[in-house]
C-alpha cells in the first residue's frame, strides 16, 4: 500500500492543482467582466457607431426608411 508520506504528497499536489485552476478561472472571469465594462462604457459614452456612422441605435449600415411610400 501507500505510505502516509506518499498520500500526503499526492494530496498536497492535488490541492495545488485545484488552487491553480481556481486562480485561472477567477482571472478569466475578471477579464471578461472588465471587457464587458469597457464595452458598456464605450457604448454609453459615444452613442455613435464607428462602423457605419449611423448612431448607436442601428445595427446595420442602412438608414431606417419605410419600404413603401405612404399615400396622402
Amino acid at each position: 500500500m501507500y505510505s502516509a508520506y506518499e498520500i500526503s504528497q499526492y494530496r498536497s499536489a492535488e490541492l495545488r492543482r485545484q488552487a491553480e485552476h481556481e486562480r485561472l478561472v477567477r482571472e478569466t472571469l475578471r477579464g471578461r467582466r472588465a471587457a464587458r465594462r469597457e464595452a458598456a462604457e464605450r457604448t454609453s459614452d459615444g452613442g455613435t457607431s464607428q462602423a457605419f456612422g449611423t448612431g448607436g441605435d442601428s445595427h446595420t449600415g442602412r438608414p431606417r426608411r419605410h419600404r413603401f411610400l405612404r399615400t396622402a
